[in-house]
């Protein structure tokens, strides 16, 4: 349990790296997207990242609710809020 646990904090910390300076808000915002336009990137946006999270994960031999956390919080960091 110890394993999965820190497993995924290293990948959590490797995920927020990796999207930190390029978030999706971020690209919308510097490209100046608003109404249709910005609906559209920010679905293509996350949808780019849910299969890299989904990929991180199955990298790391991630399953059930560590999966799920792993990804979810992975999404949210690439997305932004």
């Amino acid at each position: 349990m110890k394993k999965v646990f820190f497993g995924v904090l290293i990948a959590s910390a490797m995920a927020t790296s990796a999207f930190a300076a390029d978030t999706c808000k971020s690209q919308a915002t510097d490209k100046k997207l608003a109404g249709a336009a910005l609906n559209s990137f920010m679905k293509k946006c996350q949808g780019d990242a849910q299969k890299t999270c989904d990929g991180q994960a199955k990298d790391q031999k991630l399953n059930g609710a560590a999966k799920n956390s792993f990804t979810k919080k992975c999404v949210t960091d690439a997305v932004g809020t």
